[in-house]
C-alpha cells in the first residue's frame, strides 16, 4: 500500500517503508513507506495547488462528493471491515460500527453544505455590513490508531465541506484502511489534490507536517505530550490548533441505578475497542450501598467476554493494538501486586488459548480496593483493565472524579434529577453523559478540558474552525 499523494499511489522519497502487522498474530499484512520531510512538502504542494479550484465549488458539490464516498464505504463496508480488524484488532462488529460511523460522519457534514453563509448587519450612519467565510486553505490532521477511520472522518468532513483540501499523517499503526478511504473519495470525484496521505513518523513526517508554514490549520488527536509539542509548534507559525487529547473518564454509578443498564454500560464503556478508547470508562466510582451487588454483577459479565482474534464471529474483545501497551497494562498489575494496591477480581494475565502467545492478548480486568494514590486513577490506561473505587455519596464521588489532570468525558448513572443537576453542574469534563457512557455523535460538539485538550471536533459550529470571516463594509 503507499502513500496518496494528489490522488494517486506514490513512493517515498526516501524509499524506506515500515510494517504493518495484524496485532492478533504478529504477522505483516502490508507495508507502507516511511514519508520524509519531502513527502510532507509534495503533499502540502499538491493541496495547495487543487484549493483555488476545490474552494471555488459550490458546497452541494462538495456535498456530493461526500454522500458519494459513504455509499461506496456502506457497499464495500465488509472489505474494509476486514482490514480494519487486521491492523487494528477489533472484532469485526466493532469494524463495522466504525464504518458506518464514518459513512455517517460524511452524511451529516453533506447535509451541512448549504449551510454555510455569512451574515447581513445595518449599520446606522454607515451604510451596510456583512460577512463572508472563505476556507482557510491547506488544513492538516495527525491520528491515532484506535479509531483510525472514525477520527478520520470527524477531521477531513468538516474541513473539506467547507472548501479546505487537505493532508492527512495517520498512524503509523493502522494506515492502511486511512489509504483506502482516501482512495474511496477520489472513486467518488474528489478532484486531484484535494485529499492527501502521507504515512510515517510523528518525529519525522508528523512534526514536518506541523511546521510547514503552507498548513494553516492543525487538527491533532493522541497523547498529551505529545499534543503539547504540536501546540508548540504551531503557536510559532500563528496555526489554528484543535487538540483532542488524554482522558480518565470516570463513571459514577448511584444507589438508585438501574444497576443491570449500569453493568452493561460499565462492560461496554470499558472493553469496547479492548479499552483502547480516549472516552473509555477508566475509573468507576460506585456507592457503598449498592457496591457488592453491583460488583458481582460486574464480574458476572466480564468473565463471560470471549477475548479472540478478531476476524471469529465469537469474539467480544480482540488484542491490544501493539506490544506497547500489552507491555504497560502488565507493568501496571505488576505493580498493583507488588504494592498491594488492589485487589484483582478477575483477569490479570495474558489468555490462554491456541495463538494468543502470538497476539498482543490481555484478559478483560477488574480491581478493587484501588488507593486514590494508585497509578490507575492518576494515568491514562488504555487498556482492558478497570479500578473501582467504592464511595458513600455523590460529593465523594464528584470530588474523587475531579482529581484527575484529565477532562475528558464523565457518566453518572442515577434516576434522581437533582444528582443529574449536580453531576452536570460539578464534574469538570468536556461531555458528560447520563445513564450511558461512551457514544459520541458527529450531530454535537466533542473535545476537552485541562489537559484533555482544547477546541471542539464533530457539530455544526466546528465549520467556523475551517473558515476565515470577512467583514465588507458598505456604503452606498
Amino acid at each position: 500500500m503507499k502513500m496518496q499523494i494528489n490522488g494517486k499511489a506514490a513512493e517515498a522519497c526516501g524509499g524506506e517503508y515500515f510494517d504493518v502487522k495484524n496485532p492478533a498474530t504478529g504477522e505483516i499484512i502490508d507495508q507502507v513507506p516511511k514519508g520524509t520531510e519531502d513527502d510532507i512538502a509534495l503533499a502540502v504542494e499538491a493541496a495547495e495547488s487543487a484549493f483555488k479550484g476545490w474552494a471555488s465549488t459550490s458546497p452541494q458539490q462538495r456535498g456530493i462528493v461526500f454522500y458519494r464516498a459513504a455509499e461506496i464505504v456502506r457497499r464495500k463496508k465488509e472489505e474494509l471491515a476486514a482490514l480494519l480488524t487486521k491492523e487494528q484488532g477489533k472484532p469485526l462488529a466493532e469494524a463495522r460500527g466504525e464504518l458506518e460511523g464514518f459513512a455517517h460522519v460524511l452524511e451529516y457534514y453533506c447535509g451541512l453544505a448549504g449551510s454555510l453563509r455569512g451574515d447581513f448587519v445595518p449599520v446606522p450612519g454607515n451604510g451596510y455590513a456583512f460577512t463572508v467565510k472563505n476556507p482557510l486553505g491547506v488544513c492538516a490532521a495527525i491520528t491515532p490508531w484506535n479509531m483510525p477511520a472514525l477520527i478520520m472522518g470527524w477531521k477531513i468532513a468538516p474541513a473539506l465541506i467547507s472548501g479546505n483540501t487537505f493532508v492527512l499523517k495517520p498512524a503509523s499503526n493502522t494506515p492502511l484502511i486511512n489509504l483506502t478511504l482516501a482512495s474511496i473519495f477520489y472513486e467518488a470525484g474528489l478532484p486531484a489534490g484535494v485529499l492527501n496521505v502521507v504515512t510515517g513518523s510523528g518525529e519525522t513526517a508528523g512534526e514536518s507536517l506541523v511546521r510547514n508554514p503552507d498548513v494553516r490549520k492543525i487538527s491533532f488527536t493522541g497523547e498529551t505530550g505529545t499534543g503539547k509539542r504540536v501546540a508548540e509548534i504551531a503557536a510559532s507559525g500563528m496555526k489554528r490548533v484543535t487538540l483532542e487529547l488524554g482522558g480518565s473518564d470516570p463513571m459514577i454509578v448511584c444507589d438508585d441505578a438501574n444497576l443491570e443498564s449500569a453493568v452493561s454500560g460499565a462492560i461496554r464503556g470499558r472493553f469496547y475497542n479492548c479499552g483502547q478508547t480516549c472516552t473509555a470508562v477508566k475509573r468507576l466510582y460506585v456507592f457503598e450501598s449498592v457496591a457488592e451487588e453491583f460488583i458481582k454483577k460486574l464480574e458476572s459479565g466480564v468473565k463471560n467476554l470471549k477475548v479472540g482474534n478478531g476476524l471469529d464471529k465469537n469474539t467480544d474483545m480482540g488484542p491490544l493494538n501493539n506490544r506497547h501497551q500489552l507491555n504497560f497494562i502488565k507493568e501496571l498489575i505488576a505493580e498493583i501486586e507488588e504494592k498491594e494496591e488492589g485487589k484483582i477480581i478477575t483477569g490479570g494475565k495474558v489468555p490462554e488459548f491456541e495463538g494468543s502467545d502470538k497476539g498482543y492478548f490481555f484478559e478483560p480486568t477488574l480491581v478493587s480496593d484501588v488507593p486514590a494514590e494508585s497509578r490507575l486513577l492518576k494515568e491514562e490506561v488504555f487498556g482492558p483493565l478497570l479500578p473501582i473505587v467504592t464511595v458513600k455519596n455523590l460529593d465523594e464521588a464528584i470530588e474523587a472524579a475531579n482529581r484527575s489532570n484529565y477532562g475528558l468525558g464523565a457518566s453518572i448513572w442515577t434516576k434522581d434529577l437533582d444528582r443529574i443537576r449536580t453531576g452536570c453542574e460539578q464534574l469538570n469534563a468536556g461531555i458528560i453523559w447520563v445513564n450511558q457512557h461512551l457514544k459520541v455523535a458527529p450531530e454535537v460538539p466533542f473535545g476537552g478540558v485541562k489537559e484533555s485538550g482544547f477546541g471542539r471536533e464533530n457539530g455544526p459550529d466546528i465549520l467556523s474552525e475551517y473558515m476565515e470571516t470577512r467583514t465588507i463594509m458598505l456604503k452606498t
